[in-house]
């Protein structure tokens, strides 16, 4: 149990796919002008990942080394192709804002990359549990980007007003400019914490010798 957790919850800190190994960027600052645009193709790729990783793993036996990167991307195009059709029918004003970006997924590095290094190496359950930590990680970032970009750039949450009517939205924030400054501030941000963290252990340990 321990050794499932744990490949869940890698990707929401230690292995944030776009705060950490920075993959799946073209979605991540192309989309998150809104907060619902975030979420949606953050669950989209969370959605393809969880599926192909159990496919993946099932399979991972079966599938020749040789052809194993062409099966795959068969294997993610399937998943893509049936979440597109699902979105269109269930979500249609969501679909047609992520436009291109839905079929895009196939090519998306966290995707294939799961699949490559994790789901054909590790037994279902821990392919699915790394497919859920990942792409709900994913899905985080992208809703907290989106959040701030439409927080700042429209003056808008969900669509809704939370600024006042006195507020002159800072337009660039929901430019490509603002995607890339929304995104350093988040990095800097996580690295702050992480540095904070390992100096508050560094202290502890300090303490605890120094009283040992």
């Amino acid at each position: 149990m321990s050794r499932i957790w744990t490949d869940f919850a890698k990707g929401f800190k230690i292995e944030n796919p776009v705060l950490r190994l920075v993959l799946g960027m073209c979605p991540a600052l192309a989309v998150t002008t809104s907060a619902i645009n975030g979420i949606g193709m953050g669950l989209a790729t969370t959605a393809v990942l969880l599926m192909s990783n159990i496919i993946v793993s099932l399979l991972r036996n079966l599938i020749p080394k040789k052809i194993r990167i062409p099966c795959f991307i068969v294997i993610i195009a399937s998943f893509v192709t049936i979440v597109d059709y699902t979105m269109a029918a269930l979500v249609p004003p969501v679909h047609e804002a992520l436009g291109i970006f839905i079929p895009l997924i196939v090519v998306n590095c966290l995707i294939l990359g799961r699949a490559e290094s994790f789901a054909s190496r590790n037994p279902v359950i821990n392919s699915v549990a790394d497919g859920l930590g990942m792409g709900l990680g994913f899905t985080l970032a992208l809703f907290v980007l989106a959040s701030i970009r439409e927080v700042l750039g429209a003056g808008t949450i969900f669509g809704l007003s939370v600024m006042g009517s006195a507020y002159r939205p800072a337009i660039m924030m929901i430019l490509p400019p603002g995607a890339f400054l929304g995104l350093g501030l988040l990095m800097g941000a996580m690295n702050w914490w992480d540095a904070r963290a390992r100096r508050a252990e560094l202290e502890a340990r300090k303490e605890a010798l120094t009283h040992g």
